[in-house]
């Protein structure tokens, strides 16, 4: 099952002579509601759903509200009636600013923006997709629809962008970047945007591997990464004496204290202790 599913189940009347749907709506019940799954005969037309036991009615669609017609969808070969300009924006973190997008949306003639302060780690952004699901109302209603964002990386990166990429293109709906390494209007389906979101997607990975091996660097310089130290040697040779007592590690943690930092006068962790001992056995063994 896929997430536009109901899309290729609209692009069809319903047969049922109780519910007879035009395209482009819902099914609907003997009360006049809109149906919580379309009817089997109409979902059964799309050869892919043809082995489906049900087709749930998207919360879009309001299942259970009084159901009311929806725009007729346009025939494949009709002309666009109209363009519409669908801006998102997105920040990181709540202490990020939008204002910069928002302004830069506005200027490029964007008349409905939907922003969200929210991690592009996130498996799902709610703004993203209520600006995805008008485009595609807007679409199947003939309408030319272009979402537009600031910068790509607002989209997402690597797979995820191009996966985005992939359902604008198969709703037919343009993409335009207003600044940043796609700047401009893009052709999802295009060779080179997919091998600039395939590069765009190696950039995180080129960070990290990048901050890794300054990692490295400065441990092999004597330096200490990561925030204060909670060890010293009056805690490691206090937990050396107690593991020749054979003692677990949880045990070892409970009978130390922390004496310094933040943290002082609480215990360090087990896996704390781990890395003290681990590394005084590697150090020592040299």
């Amino acid at each position: 099952m896929r997430d536009d599913d109901f899309l290729r189940v609209e692009a069809h009347d319903c047969p049922m002579t109780a519910c007879a749907a035009p395209a482009g709506s819902p099914c609907r019940t003997g009360r006049g509601k809109v149906a919580v799954q379309y009817h089997t005969a109409r979902f059964r037309l799309v050869p892919a759903l043809a082995k489906a036991l049900n087709v749930p009615t998207p919360a879009l669609r309001k299942p259970g509200t009084a159901w009311a017609q929806l725009p007729h969808p346009a025939a494949a070969d009709a002309e666009p009636t109209g363009h519409a300009r669908i801006g998102y924006a997105r920040a990181s973190t709540v202490r990020q600013s939008l204002d910069t997008q928002l302004d830069a949306l506005q200027a490029a003639g964007v008349t409905r923006v939907f922003a969200e302060k929210i991690s592009t780690r996130a498996t799902t952004r709610p703004e993203l997709d209520k600006a995805v699901t008008l485009a595609r109302e807007l679409r199947a209603a003939g309408v030319a629809v272009t979402l537009v964002v600031h910068e790509h990386k607002r989209l997402g990166r690597g797979l995820d962008l191009a996966a985005l990429a992939e359902q604008l293109r198969a709703a037919g709906i343009g993409l335009e970047f207003l600044t940043g390494e796609l700047q401009g209007s893009h052709d999802p389906s295009g060779v080179v945007f997919t091998v600039l979101a395939a590069l765009s997607g190696m950039e995180r990975e080129y960070i990290r591997d990048r901050t890794l091996e300054g990692h490295e660097s400065a441990r092999a310089r004597g330096k200490a990464i990561g925030g204060a130290a909670v060890t010293d040697d009056a805690m490691l040779s206090m937990a050396l004496h107690l593991r020749a007592q054979d003692l677990s590690l949880r045990d070892i943690a409970a009978r130390l204290v922390i004496t310094s930092g933040a943290k002082k006068g609480r215990h360090p962790s087990a896996a704390t202790v781990l890395r003290m001992l681990r590394d005084h056995d590697q150090q020592t063994a040299i």
